[in-house]
């Protein structure tokens, strides 16, 4: 589905990227180009020291291009300043890693509601904003669980709901079943599905499990600082083509 104007919601263009100088300088991107709609749900693959680590947080905003475009919406994101881009941040973007990155006293709807906290929410708001989203994520009735009184698939579930709080376009997820079992695995993907679905969300999604990578509509595959190919099939783990 194309974003506002026929135009993708994020597209960069001839991105690289270099850390370091000299001749100790390494070479991470070597000019990525890549379209994302919205609405779109997207699996990057590759080796370690392929790039799509270094691209997903450029996508994230946290990283920025040293060379090449990035528009997000139509803005060129590459010229940002670093209050810029953290704001585009926690408008338009929700994250989940692979450690869940859970407050370990703190209950879980609290935990989902830190993002609304930082936004300046009342109290009132915050919790039933919070609530909303761990009903979502079907833990509603385990709001008051702390993460040690959940299994690895709740807490994942936990994060979810606190990546989706603020009603973000974009979904970025670092291997969210990494650190669960093939059953829990499935059923994170399963929500990821729905919410792409449901919500309209767009998933962008690093993973290094094929049979995960196929709930996706796309899978990029990353080799040696470049997007090697792209294949396109549909969602809910059918074969890709």
């Amino acid at each position: 589905m194309p974003s506002d104007g026929g135009q993708p919601l994020i597209r960069l263009h001839g991105v690289t990227k270099v850390y370091g100088e000299g001749p100790t300088a390494f070479q991470a991107l070597k000019g990525v180009d890549l379209a994302i709609d919205t609405g779109d749900f997207v699996a990057v693959m590759g080796p370690s020291g392929s790039g799509k680590s270094t691209t997903m947080n450029i996508l994230g905003c946290l990283d920025v291009p040293s060379s090449g475009e990035f528009l997000f919406k139509g803005v060129h994101v590459e010229q940002l300043d670093r209050d810029q881009r953290a704001l585009l941040r926690r408008r338009y973007l929700g994250f989940v890693f692979q450690g869940f990155n859970l407050l370990a006293r703190t209950s879980a709807l609290e935990n989902v509601e830190l993002p609304l906290l930082y936004r300046g929410d009342a109290k009132a708001q915050r919790r039933e904003t919070a609530m909303a989203a761990l009903d979502k994520v079907g833990l509603a009735e385990w709001w008051d669980h702390t993460p040690g009184e959940l299994s690895g698939g709740q807490q994942q579930r936990v994060a979810i709901a606190r990546a989706i709080v603020t009603s973000p376009e974009v979904l970025l997820a670092d291997e969210p079943t990494g650190n669960l079992d093939s059953e829990r695995s499935v059923e994170i993907m399963q929500l990821l599905t729905d919410l792409n679905r449901t919500s309209g969300i767009t998933v962008l999604m690093v993973t290094h499990e094929p049979d995960m990578a196929a709930f996706a509509r796309a899978i990029v595959h990353f080799k040696d600082g470049l997007v090697e190919r792209i294949e396109h099939g549909h969602a809910a783990g059918t074969a890709i083509a």
